[in-house]
């Protein structure tokens, strides 16, 4: 059992999200944090609190969490388009709906199960941050409904080059998004940070009173086409944050059609889609002296529903 006295710098904030942060420094999800407070393995000042409990100078919080080895297990069963591979990466156009990597331990079904079901020898490439584990070879991520262009390393020295490259913004990340509604300026640069909700749900354009931590974002933009009351937009990010397309195109006032996350209660449109309609559609960087460039065809749900709008 461990035990801690919070501080005044940790006071007001949420039990749950002290936990993930820094007790479990994230090696342990939201969604486990909560189940373990509502079995009674956390208690402040020895009584069960709910998660959303925000912490007093002073408290004792006592907490009894074994945590356990995160394994990921091969499933040959995850269908992947490979469209590119060679002794350092792997290419795959990654479809909408399949989640890049288990976020809890019973999960099998995503991108990372099928690939080291393929590719075995990937099962140890990582970085060696927490859940680190269950991403291996992975150095970006598309979110579970935004489909397209995907590089996963094939070796250690290919895994901490390609991370030094996208932390460095040397590679061009193109998306195409059809969202409500038309943008005010044609085209543009969206520099808004970016943070976490405090209920952990989404993320949110960091302001003054913002709680949680604070990261830059921005997003090069161009509109392509123009319809009655949609658009198609080609979205450039610099930064790589989560959701970060989603919710720059969203604070325009324009989200990204079929974002249930992101959406505005104002817009009433008559089509609408099963999931965002967010496409990486191309990728171009260089490695090792050698240039790559990747482009992925837009997926059919994508297509139907632009033709629709002609």
């Amino acid at each position: 059992m461990k035990k801690i006295i919070i501080t005044e710098k940790n006071s007001g904030i949420r039990i749950d999200k002290f936990l993930v942060e820094e007790v479990f420094l994230n090696e342990l999800t939201r969604g486990e944090i909560i189940r373990e407070i509502k079995s009674g393995n956390v208690l402040v000042n020895n009584k069960k609190v709910k998660a959303s409990y925000a912490l007093k100078e002073s408290d004792g919080v006592e907490i009894n969490i074994s945590k356990k080895k995160k394994e990921l297990a091969p499933n040959k069963s995850i269908e992947l388009e490979i469209i590119y591979q060679d002794k350092n990466i792997i290419a795959i156009n990654k479809p909408a709906g399949l989640k890049v990597h288990p976020s809890e331990f019973q999960e099998d079904n995503t991108l990372a199960n099928g690939l080291i079901a393929k590719f075995p020898e990937i099962k140890n490439i990582a970085d060696g941050s927490p859940g680190s584990e269950l991403r291996p070879g992975i150095v970006h991520r598309l979110d579970k409904d935004t489909s397209g262009i995907m590089v996963i390393a094939r070796n250690q020295q290919s895994f901490d080059e390609l991370k030094k490259i996208f932390q460095e913004r040397k590679i061009i990340k193109k998306y195409l998004a059809i969202v409500h509604g038309h943008l005010k300026n044609k085209k543009g640069v969206i520099e808004k940070p970016i943070a976490r909700a405090e209920n952990y749900k989404k993320q949110i354009i960091a302001h003054r009173k913002t709680r949680t931590k604070t990261r830059e974002a921005v997003t090069e933009y161009t509109v392509l086409r123009e319809f009655s009351d949609y658009s198609l937009v080609e979205a450039m990010p610099r930064t790589g944050r989560m959701h970060q397309i989603r919710i720059h195109l969203f604070s325009l006032g324009n989200p990204v059609v079929g974002d249930q996350k992101y959406k505005s209660k104002k817009i009433r449109s008559a089509k609408e889609a099963q999931r965002q309609l967010l496409h990486a559609q191309k990728l171009e960087f260089e490695l090792f002296g050698k240039k790559y460039s990747f482009e992925s065809e837009l997926p059919e749900d994508f297509s139907v529903f632009l033709d629709s709008l002609d």
